[in-house]
């Protein structure tokens, strides 16, 4: 497994400080993958839970990973230590129903006025 194609120990911390992993990874694994292994091993007991890995967001180092890279592609080798676990942060999304609800139902409410003048 020399030449950069050693597995790359990875573990995701979520929201509220729990960890899923670590686990891990080939180097050529997509983004998109890391995110159904995660909606996979999403605890039933929170409150959010992501529907699609369109829900997720994975934050490395500060940076966003694009689900259509990989592994190796998204890693930021600075500060890591060989052999060490990475960590990544899973950000989860709103769902977007819920903002156009949300306007919808703001709407009538911008048209009506309670105010009297004296």
């Amino acid at each position: 497994m020399a030449g950069g194609k050693e597995p790359i120990e990875v573990k995701f911390r979520l929201f509220d400080g729990t960890d899923i992993g670590p686990s891990k990874y080939d180097p050529s694994t997509s983004v998109t993958s890391l995110k159904e292994f995660i909606l996979a091993r999403w605890p039933q007991d929170k409150e959010v839970v992501p529907k699609t890995v369109n829900d997720v967001k994975l934050i490395n180092a500060g940076r966003i990973l694009e689900n259509n890279k990989t592994l190796a592609e998204s890693r930021v080798p600075v500060g890591e230590v060989p052999g060490g676990v990475i960590t990544m942060h899973v950000v989860v999304r709103p769902p977007q129903s819920d903002k156009s609800e949300k306007q919808l139902s703001n709407s009538p409410k911008q048209n009506r006025c309670g105010c009297t003048i004296l």
